[in-house]
């Protein structure tokens, strides 16, 4: 049974709405109308009211469906064969209809934002923010396609040990831009750190340079408060790509709503909060002793020779992030590349020149072998 889909639609002329980043609204695509998220939440309110209460029906019910067994005769086609198991994989699919075009979409299950192939409309699944799977927030996009594509280009400048044909001949396979789940943790930290430092000053005494070193043993205590650290909840993301593209402005931050969806992908959490909150509780606790640590000044030297943390965890909200994903394919490698779509910090791995790097190798180690020499030949 297909699951309930919306598509947004202009409200003027039933044309296919996309949320335009660059003017922060919703826009027609055909003709070129514009609505604020309010306005079209507003009026798709009872469809998607229709569309949770669907899904989550649909949900709770437990239906067997009986398949009609079809055998040869008569010259008939043998259709006996055809099964309905997908296979492994297939418990993590879903079918929605297009109500557009009547299209069936096949789906992850944690897909909350898609397209239909065929006829090209946004279509957002609500149920999948039915009950307590709705984010409380949104950061909508701010950062376009093109402007990923032109982030891109210029993040390949300066990197001499780039190979030279990657500029031109890599291809973007795909350019997707997702809202990706996270999770928000507050919180509190009470840190307690002992360093031992040292200073040390040079003094005359006759003939002898005297070097005099004084030891301390400095304490520092403080309480740090946390207001939604970020942990993303997607395990198809990469963990080490959507921390790098933090910070996220949360002055930006909206109230959710399927609205700023349209034109996105998206998907709902697939790593639940006790999965993530050892990454906030370290977070949290690395955090707080660097901050203990950057107030021990003035001294030549520190070292930790003890510290106790005591993380008081608080509330945890659900929020959709932006983020746009390049990936781009060289001599039959792909590279993949996270901009942040609010901010446009990007990261990513390029592919290293061996013959760049082993000319810069050979050009460094000619001025250190003559100055070795140089250095032997006077001893």
């Amino acid at each position: 049974m297909g699951e309930k889909v919306t598509n947004y639609q202009c409200p003027n002329c039933t044309a296919p709405l996309s949320f335009d980043e660059t003017i922060g609204k919703l826009k027609c695509d055909f003709c070129e109308s514009t609505f604020t998220a309010e306005e079209i939440e507003a009026i798709y309110a009872e469809v998607d009211w229709e569309a949770e209460e669907e899904f989550a029906r649909e949900e709770d019910e437990k239906e067997e469906e009986l398949r009609e067994n079809i055998s040869a005769e008569d010259g008939d086609w043998d259709e006996s064969a055809m099964t309905e198991d997908w296979g492994e994989g297939s418990d993590d699919l879903m079918v929605y209809n297009c109500p557009s075009c009547g299209a069936e979409l096949i789906c992850e299950k944690t897909t909350a934002a898609t397209s239909c192939p065929y006829c090209g409309n946004a279509s957002i699944i609500p149920g999948q923010f039915h009950g307590a799977l709705k984010p409380d927030y949104v950061v909508p996009f701010k950062i376009s396609k093109d402007q990923a594509v032109a982030m891109l280009k210029e993040h390949y400048k300066g990197k001499f040990l780039l190979p030279g044909s990657f500029k031109n001949e890599n291809h973007i396979q795909e350019i997707k831009g997702v809202y990706v789940p996270f999770w928000l943790f507050d919180g509190q930290a009470d840190a307690d750190a002992t360093f031992h430092a040292t200073r040390s000053f040079v003094s005359r005494q006759g003939d002898y340079q005297v070097t005099t070193t004084q030891h301390y043993n400095v304490r520092r205590a403080g309480r740090v408060a946390f207001e939604k650290i970020p942990v993303d909840a997607s395990s198809k993301m990469p963990d080490e790509y959507m921390d790098a593209i933090e910070p996220f402005d949360y002055k930006e931050m909206k109230p959710f709503s399927t609205a700023y969806l349209p034109g996105y992908l998206a998907d709902k959490y697939d790593v639940v909060v006790a999965d993530c909150s050892k990454r906030a509780d370290d977070r949290a606790a690395e955090t707080a002793y660097r901050a203990l640590e950057a107030s021990v000044t003035g001294y030549m030297t520190k070292i930790c020779i003890n510290k106790d943390i005591l993380l008081k965890r608080g509330e945890v909200h659900y929020a959709m992030l932006p983020v746009w994903l390049l990936s781009t394919q060289w001599k039959g490698k792909n590279f993949l590349f996270a901009v942040n779509g609010q901010t446009g910090k990007m990261v990513g791995d390029l592919p290293v020149s061996n013959g760049k790097f082993w000319g810069l190798a050979a050009a460094l180690t000619v001025p250190l072998t003559a100055i070795l020499s140089l250095i032997l030949y006077l001893w």
